[in-house]
Parts: structure tokens; sequence; C-alpha cells
């Protein structure tokens, strides 16, 4: 466990490496007593800096939603972040590439509400409920930890090393097999990166929105009508290429892209 102290210099440490573009070595290289504790601390920490000088929460996001992830990090469950509005990014507008320290982009299946969610006792049929759209999405991941070279803890102070988001249109989830979504990663030349199926994440995707709803109850959070919700990713994460874009098309949901300079 980590003094409030030692708790903001770590905050301040990953703070600047955003703002520089400069990782940094692992927090738990610097503080080893670190705990999940102590990282979602010091993840609250930049996300109130940053609502402060005027963002404000989108949603939030899942990491580690698959089992293969959680045995490498050796936990028994998903971690999760911050989506802000000014990490919401657009498919028609290149991202610059350089912006990033290490920028990554993952495939997945992303929950518009339509309506509040309940907190403890969050079910899976509660997120369909109020869903009021899935949505083709990728999310831009990055870490500030340098080669990502990283523990469960560092992960999660870094905010589940989420960097920006694009969405699709999408559509209600009324009528589709959310468990059975297959999904395709390729470049603007036809390469196929990466491939999945929704049922990757946790088994359904909506078993991790469901399960972020009655975590994130704990701390008084509540997840509300209007937020986008990233479930965890479909396929592998990759590598960004400057110059490159990535599109992943969805059965049953369609297309989104994001470009990069």
């Amino acid at each position: 466990m980590l003094t409030d102290r030692q708790r903001h210099e770590a905050a301040e440490l990953l703070r600047s490496a955003e703002r520089d573009v400069t990782p940094i070595a692992p927090p738990s290289d610097a503080y080893p007593g670190i705990d999940a504790e102590d990282a979602y601390e010091i993840q609250l920490v930049n996300i109130r800096h940053r609502l402060a000088a005027g963002a404000e929460v989108r949603g939030h996001k899942v990491g580690l939603s698959s089992p293969v992830m959680q045995r490498m990090m050796g936990v028994d469950e998903p971690d999760y972040g911050h989506l802000l509005d000014d990490m919401e990014l657009t498919s028609g507008v290149p991202v610059p590439a350089a912006r990033y320290c290490h920028p990554r982009v993952e495939v997945e299946v992303g929950f518009v509400l339509g309506e509040d969610l309940p907190g403890e006792g969050c079910t899976p049929e509660d997120v369909l409920a109020a869903t009021e759209r899935v949505v083709p999405a990728l999310e831009l991941i990055d870490s500030r930890v340098r080669d990502w070279r990283i523990t469960i803890a560092d992960t999660i102070a870094d905010n589940a090393s989420s960097a920006g988001f694009v969405l699709g249109e999408g559509r209600s989830p009324r009528g589709l097999d959310l468990r059975a979504i297959e999904a395709r990663l390729t470049t603007d030349g036809g390469e196929l990166l990466a491939e999945g199926r929704s049922d990757a994440v946790l088994g359904d995707p909506a078993r991790s929105v469901a399960w972020l709803a009655r975590t994130v109850a704990r701390f008084g959070v509540p997840l509300k009508k209007g937020h986008v919700v990233l479930p965890g990713s479909c396929t592998r994460a990759v590598d960004v290429v400057a110059g490159a874009t990535y599109t992943a098309d969805f059965t049953g949901l369609g297309p989104v892209s994001l470009s990069f300079t």
C-alpha cells in the first residue's frame, strides 16, 4: 500500500509521460508495494486532473477481458479505465501517430447506453435492456510505460492503457446474438491483421459490461444513459504504423475505420 504522496507522485510521472510523449519506467519498479487499490487511486488522480481542465466522462473501457490476457497478467478478473470526451476520435480525421508513445488498435463491440445501468447485481440481461445500440468500435490503446513492460498495477494506474476510441453507427442489440459477431481487422491495402469473435470477451461482451457496472458501483460510480462502454477486444492488439488506415468489419454491425499520419 502506498501513501497519498506516493500515489500523487506516480500520477504526475504518468501525466508527464503522456504530455511529453516520453514513456517512463514501470511505476511498479519505483513503488514495489503498489497494489490494485493504489493503482485505481492513481488513475483517479489523473482523471480528476483532466476533468478539472474541462474534460467530461464519456464512458468506460474494460481491459483484460479474455482468459488468455488474465493468465498473462496473473489476475482472475478484468480491469477498467475511463473514456473522456477529448479521447473520442473521428473516422474521417487522420490521427498523428507521433502524439502517442506506443499506439496500438483493438477491435471491440461497443455499447451505447440508452438508460442508466443498475450497479450492484447488474446482469447481462440488464445490460441488454439498457443498451440503445451496439456499435463497431476501435480502441486506440497506448502505454505511457516504456516498451509496454507492464504489470496489472501499471496498466490500471495508466488508465488501463487507454488513449482514444472511434465508434461506428451500429444498431439495436435486439435480435442480434452478441456472442457470435465475427470481426476482421484489415489495413487500407486489404491485408488481414487480426480476426476474432465477440465471445472472446468473457464469453459474451454483455457480461463484461455487467461486471463493470457492479465493480464501479463499489466506488459510487454509475454507468449512465449516453455513456459508451468498450467491453474488451475481440482480437489481439495491432501496432499502429503512421500512414496506415485500419478498418474493423463486424458481421451484423458494419465497419469502422481509423487513419494515422
